[in-house]
C-alpha cells in the first residue's frame, strides 16, 4: 500500500462507540455477520437491477449477478464478493465511516443494553456492515462503482477501533468484496461446510445465486516409500449455488415451510422474533401482483412518530424498486411488514408516481383486506396458540389500528370488530363490541363508553357511578387515539354509541319515572345553588346543571355535544396545535353534602372553586392555577 496515496481517517464518535460494542458481543449469535454481509451484497445487485435500467452500460458485459463467499484458511480469511452497484472512493468514506449515511446516531439512542434487542437494531438502522468484527480483527473492503474506470476502485481498511485508511486502487471488476480477516477464536467459519449451513438456514431466500467453490474429493495418495496422504476435499474452479436462488414470495406457497418463512421475515426485518401471522398470495384480475405480508410480534419503538415508515417492499417482475414503500399499504396498519411484486407497475416508477397510480390504489386495498382478514381468522380461531397471538398483536397494535377507524372508511365495520376494551366490570382488555352488545341489560339502548388518560382512571370516572349503581356495563377507552377514533364511529350493528361524559345522561328505560321526578324537584330546590355557582364560575364554565348521574362524587365535568372533550384538548395543545375555546358543564350531585354546604355558605366562591377544581382532577387534568386551588384548600380546612 502507497503510503503517498493512503488516507487516514477517524470515525465519528458514535461508529466508534458502536464498534466497541460490537467487539464486546453485542451479537449473541455471531452468525448473523454472515446474513448480513449477504444480505448487503444482494441489495447492492439490486441496486445495479434498479440503476441499470436507465444506465445498461453499468453492466459492462457482465449481465448475471450473484454472491459469492470464498474461504482461506492459510490466510484466514472469508470473503464475500458481489458483482453488484459498488461504491465509489467517497462513497467508502461516507457508507463506511461517518453517521451521514450509515443511520448510526439514530440506533446509538434506540440502544437498551439489551444484547438480543440491540442486535435487532443494527439491521433495522443499515448498520450491518459493522457486525463483521464480531469476527474479524480486521476488515478489507476492495470496490468499484459500476460504470467507474478500473483505475478508479478504492480500499477500505479498518480494524475496527478508532479509524480507517482509504487509498485509490485499480479493480478491474464492478462490485464489493469484504475480506474478512478472522480472529483465533472465530476460525470456525473457514468451514466450507459451516458455511454453507449458515447460508441455507438465514439466506436460502435470497433471489440472487449465492456461489461457493465446488469442492470435490481427492482419494487417498500413495507415493512409494512417502507416508500415505489421507483423503480430504479440493476446491476447484467451478463455481456452484449453494442456495434456492430463487425469492422466497415467487414460489409455491405450497411449497414453503414455515420454518422457511419466518427465516425469511426475520432476514427481511432483522428481527430475532418470529412474526405472529403472514399472508401469502398472488393476486389477479385488473391488476397482477403476488403480497407476502407479516404481522410482527412487537411493535418497532418509533410506531408513533413521524419517522415510523411502513415496512413494505417494492419489486416490479421481481426487481428491487425501494424500500419503505408507504403507498402500498393504509397508514393505520403501518406495523405490516412484507413484500409486494407487481407485474403492472413500470419499472422507472418513483414514490410520486406511487401516488397518483390507480394499480397502486388496487395494491393498498387489497393488502388492507388481507391483513384485517389474516387478524379476524386469529381472532376468530378456537386454537389457544391463535388467541394469544391476537392478544399479543393487541397489546402491541390495538392503538394503531384504532386509527384505521377514521383513515378507512370502507374498512371500518370490520375494524371495529377487531377492537377490544376493558369494561367497569372486566379490568381485561379483551372485550369486543359484539361480547359487549350480548350482555347488555334488558332494556339498554345504546353501548355505553367512556375516555379517558388511563385505565385506572376511567374505571374511577364519576361518570360512571350510577352506571355502576344500576349494574350497567360501561366500556373504558384509554388510549390516546380513541377520543379522536370515536368521532368517526356513531354505531355498531345497529345499536348506538354512547359517551357517557358528553351530554345530559339518558338511561331511557333503565331510568324509572321516580328518578326523574326526584331529579326534577332537585334542580327546582338547587336553582339558586345553581344560579350563584354559574356566576361564581362563569370564566370556566359555559353551564352548572343538577344530575343523578353522580352517586359519591360532588360533580363532575361533562362535554356539549360536538365539542371536543378535556382529553382531546389536552392532546391537541401537547402536540402544538390550536383549540378552539371550549368550556366544560359541571353537573352538581344535589345529595352530596359538600354540595349541600353550598347553601348559604360565607365561603361560597372558595367552595365553587375547589368543587370545579376536583373535578378537573377527577377526569385526569390540572386546575389551571394548582397553587392556589392548595391555598384554598389549606384555608378551608383550618376553617
Amino acid at each position: 500500500m502507497s503510503e503517498q496515496s493512503t488516507q487516514k481517517y477517524s470515525f465519528q464518535a458514535e461508529v466508534a462507540q458502536l464498534l466497541h460494542l460490537v467487539t464486546h458481543s453485542l451479537y449473541s449469535n455471531p452468525d448473523i455477520f454472515l446474513r448480513e454481509l449477504i444480505s448487503n451484497a444482494s441489495d447492492a445487485c439490486d441496486k445495479l437491477r434498479f440503476e441499470g435500467i436507465n444506465h445498461p452500460e453499468y453492466y459492462e458485459n457482465d449481465p448475471d449477478l450473484h454472491v459469492r463467499v470464498s474461504l482461506d484458511k492459510e490466510l484466514k480469511t472469508i470473503t464475500i464478493s458481489d458483482n453488484g452497484i459498488g461504491l465509489s472512493q467517497q462513497e467508502a468514506i461516507d457508507h463506511l465511516g461517518t453517521i451521514a449515511k450509515s443511520g448510526t446516531k439514530d440506533f446509538m439512542s434506540k440502544l437498551s443494553g439489551d444484547q438480543k434487542a440491540d442486535a435487532q437494531l443494527i439491521g433495522q438502522f443499515g448498520v450491518g456492515f459493522y457486525s463483521g468484527f464480531i469476527v474479524a480483527e480486521k476488515i478489507t473492503v476492495e470496490s468499484r462503482h459500476a460504470g467507474l474506470p478500473a483505475s478508479e476502485g478504492v480500499r477500505w481498511i479498518s480494524t475496527g477501533t478508532g479509524d480507517f485508511e482509504v487509498e485509490q486502487i485499480n479493480k478491474a471488476s464492478r462490485g464489493t468484496d469484504i475480506i474478512l480477516h478472522l480472529r483465533d477464536d472465530a476460525l470456525e467459519y473457514l468451514e466450507s461446510h459451516k458455511v454453507k449451513q449458515i447460508i441455507n438456514k438465514y439466506s436460502d431466500h435470497i433471489s440472487l445465486p449465492i456461489e461457493m467453490q465446488k469442492e470435490v474429493w481427492q482419494p487417498e495418495e500413495v507415493v512409494e516409500g512417502e507416508a500415505a496422504k489421507p483423503g480430504h476435499m479440493v476446491k476447484t474452479d467451478e463455481w456452484e449455488a449453494i442456495n434456492s436462488a430463487s425469492a422466497l414470495w415467487t414460489r409455491n406457497k405450497n411449497e414453503i415451510t414455515e420454518e422457511q418463512y419466518i427465516e425469511f421475515y426475520k432476514n427481511l426485518t432483522h428481527d430475532f422474533d418470529a412474526p405472529l401471522a403472514w399472508a401469502h398470495n398472488r393476486v389477479e384480475g385488473s391488476t397482477e401482483y403476488t403480497q407476502l405480508l407479516y404481522v410482527p410480534s412487537k411493535a418497532a419503538s418509533n410506531i408513533f412518530t413521524r419517522e415510523a415508515k411502513a415496512g413494505i417492499k417494492l419489486y416490479v417482475k421481481r426487481v428491487f424498486i425501494m424500500d419503505e414503500a408507504d403507498n402500498l399499504i393504509p397508514n393505520y396498519l403501518r406495523f405490516v411488514q412484507g413484500v409486494v411484486d407487481s407485474a403492472d407497475l413500470p419499472l422507472n416508477v418513483s414514490r410520486e408516481l406511487l401516488q397518483e397510480s390507480r394499480d397502486v390504489k388496487t395494491i393498498r386495498e387489497g393488502n388492507a383486506r388481507r391483513v384485517l382478514t389474516m387478524l379476524d381468522s386469529l381472532a376468530k380461531s378456537e386454537e389457544v396458540a391463535d388467541q394469544e397471538k391476537f392478544k399479543t398483536f393487541y397489546t402491541e397494535f390495538g392503538s394503531v389500528l384504532k386509527e384505521g377507524l377514521g383513515e378507512d372508511q370502507t374498512n371500518r365495520e370490520r375494524i371495529l370488530k377487531l377492537l377490544r376494551f376493558a369494561t367497569s366490570t372486566n379490568d381485561d382488555i379483551s372485550t369486543s363490541l359484539a361480547d359487549y352488545k350480548a350482555r347488555m341489560k334488558e332494556g339498554q339502548k345504546a353501548i355505553y363508553y367512556v375516555t379517558a388518560d388511563s385505565l385506572s382512571a376511567a374505571k374511577n370516572s364519576p361518570q360512571l357511578e350510577l352506571f355502576k349503581k344500576k349494574d350497567i356495563e360501561v366500556l373504558l377507552m384509554a388510549d390516546r387515539v380513541d377520543e379522536w377514533a370515536m368521532e368517526f364511529v356513531h354505531e355498531f350493528d345497529g345499536t348506538p354509541l354512547q359517551n357517557v361524559s358528553k351530554g345530559a345522561v339518558d338511561l331511557g328505560d333503565l331510568q324509572d319515572a321516580e328518578e326523574k321526578q326526584a331529579l326534577e324537584a332537585a334542580a327546582e330546590q338547587f336553582k339558586p345553588v345553581v344560579e350563584q355557582l354559574t356566576a361564581a364560575l362563569k370564566a370556566k364554565t359555559s353551564q352548572v346543571r343538577v344530575t343523578t348521574r353522580l352517586v359519591d362524587s360532588p360533580a363532575c365535568l361533562v362535554t356539549g355535544e360536538g365539542e371536543l372533550s378535556p382529553q382531546l384538548l389536552r392532546m391537541l395543545k401537547q402536540a402544538g396545535q390550536a383549540v378552539p375555546e371550549s368550556k366544560p358543564i359541571l353537573e352538581i350531585n344535589p345529595e352530596h353534602p359538600l354540595v349541600k354546604k353550598l347553601q348559604g355558605s360565607e365561603q361560597f366562591d372558595d367552595l365553587a372553586s375547589v368543587i370545579f377544581d376536583q373535578a378537573v382532577i377527577a377526569e385526569g387534568g390540572l386546575p389551571d392555577d394548582p397553587a392556589e386551588y392548595v391555598k384554598r384548600i389549606n384555608q378551608l380546612l383550618l376553617k
